[in-house]
């Protein structure tokens, strides 16, 4: 007989179903123990059951098909047989209507066979067992999504030490209970995290680095001694490879490892690149005090260019739909809009790529994108990107782009039409010229207003009130707000 293939469903300890009151169930034979789980309940009366199991089920019957006074080696052998045969992983019998007792053969071929026997009471319905079946699993199913998201977050926060890739070792080594190595193209490892198992483990585990390595397979498992082994190829062409060594198998550990087998990418294979040792390079004479303009060359190279032969670079700011950005989730976001160059903030994630990528909307964020700037343009372009974010987020729209279209109000003289908007907007501090420009851009909507600034509705109107007050202006004037808007924007430049 083939080995039955089991469905995949999270498993349910045999021992929590029989701790239900509810259920009064016993078992009356069989091993019993924390190893034995089921992965389903199926109910069925048929003589041979075998080609209607998948493996995994707890079986219920009422045994209208076993005779009372069957004997031992009769029908009862044949029948636990094939339920053994095609992976069942216990019998629940009911008592009533059919047999007052479980019939003793049956019994004596369960505890043959070595296949749990569990006595349901007269008042248990078997559609009850099921669905407390059915309960169990969805409680251990939400318990290893929990331990998932819980890793992933951990993990994130190991790549962000100053020490990131022995701690994420660690981190994933006390995930999955076990160990955790790199590995050189060699195949040797080069760091490693958790208990160390035993050398045939250890050697076992090398081997399968050097499949994945070898361009094998991007993955390779294997079971050696009890523990269970996985290797992952890192993808920086560095013939790099990650591998785990726990002594169980749960359902999400592939993919805390996999988790951890991109960030050990990212870290490993950012900083020997050719590009990485580049951005490294950009960031030192930056912080040396070198101008934008020298360093934007070792960025990468631009998809246009100034007038005066620059690259123009993008910069966009992006914030997840829910919750708050995480450095994973930042560095994806990146990878989709085609650049490494991430900033994940606790409020938003920057990104900046030469102005020849134009972003698309992306599921999931809501992003404001900056008018195309030189290196020397970056500072106004980052806050261009963030009032067009904000507008994107008020207006409810995936993807704001700031317009750099030429006026009327660029008709005026730069120094001149400066001047006057300094003298205009001087009564005002810098929050209230901020709420006053974003009423401005959003027609005077107070609950637009509140979303994109993160305050009261109450408060903006307050503010708008109090700079019609101190500017001494109608704001319900059109000319008196077009004015206000050309000052406005003349300083943002």
């Amino acid at each position: 007989m083939p080995d039955p293939a089991v469905p995949p469903t999270p498993p349910v300890p045999l021992a929590a179903l029989l701790a239900r009151e509810d259920l009064a169930l016993r078992q009356i034979a069989g091993p019993a123990g924390a190893g034995v789980t089921v992965r389903g309940a199926h109910a069925s009366e048929m003589p041979d059951p075998y080609p209607y199991l998948l493996g995994g089920e707890l079986l219920l019957t009422a045994g209208v098909h076993i005779p009372e006074a069957a004997g031992p080696g009769t029908c009862s052998d044949d029948y636990v047989a094939r339920i053994v045969a095609a992976g069942g992983a216990a019998l629940g019998f009911g008592v009533a209507p059919v047999h007052d007792t479980v019939p003793r053969a049956l019994v004596a071929a369960c505890e043959t066979y070595g296949l749990p026997l569990l006595e349901v009471p007269p008042r248990t319905t078997f559609a009850a067992v099921a669905r407390a079946v059915w309960q169990l699993m969805a409680q251990v199913r939400l318990a290893e999504l929990r331990r998932v998201s819980e890793a992933q977050h951990s993990l994130a926060a190991a790549a962000s030490r100053p020490d990131p890739v022995p701690s994420v070792l660690r981190r994933l080594a006390q995930c999955l209970d076990g160990w955790a190595a790199l590995y050189g193209p060699e195949g040797t490892p080069v760091a490693a995290a958790g208990r160390e198992p035993e050398g045939e483990v250890v050697r076992a585990l090398t081997g399968l680095a050097r499949v994945v390595t070898g361009r094998a397979s991007s993955t390779a498992s294997d079971t050696v001694a009890g523990v269970h082994l996985s290797a992952y190829t890192l993808g920086t062409g560095r013939g790099l490879a990650l591998g785990a060594a726990a002594p169980r198998r749960d359902p999400g550990d592939h993919t805390i490892a996999s988790v951890a087998a991109v960030l050990l990418t990212l870290l490993t294979g950012e900083h020997l690149s050719g590009t990485g040792a580049a951005r490294s390079s950009a960031l030192v004479r930056l912080l040396l005090g070198a101008p934008p303009e020298e360093v934007a060359p070792l960025l990468g190279p631009g998809a246009g260019e100034a007038a005066d032969g620059a690259q123009r670079w993008l910069v966009v700011h992006a914030r997840p739909d829910t919750g708050v950005p995480d450095p994973v989730a930042a560095s994806a976001l990146g990878a989709a809009l085609g650049s490494p160059l991430v900033d994940p903030g606790r409020d938003a994630v920057r990104v900046l790529l030469p102005a020849g990528r134009e972003p698309a909307p992306q599921p999931g964020w809501t992003l404001g994108v900056s008018a195309p700037a030189t290196p020397p343009q970056w500072p106004a372009a980052d806050a261009q990107a963030a009032r067009a974010l904000a507008r994107a987020r008020a207006t409810r729209t995936p993807l704001v782009r700031h317009s750099a279209r030429r006026g009327l109000a660029d008709l005026v003289p730069g120094d001149e039409a400066e001047a006057h908007a300094h003298a205009l907007l001087a009564p005002l501090t810098p929050a209230l010229a901020e709420t006053l420009r974003t009423w401005l851009s959003l027609h005077g909507s107070w609950d637009r207003t509140a979303v994109a600034l993160s305050v009261h509705r109450n408060t903006v109107r307050q503010r708008i009130a109090r700079c019609a007050a101190l500017l001494e202006a109608d704001l319900d004037d059109a000319d008196v707000r077009m004015e206000l808007w050309f000052a406005l924007r003349r300083l943002e430049r």
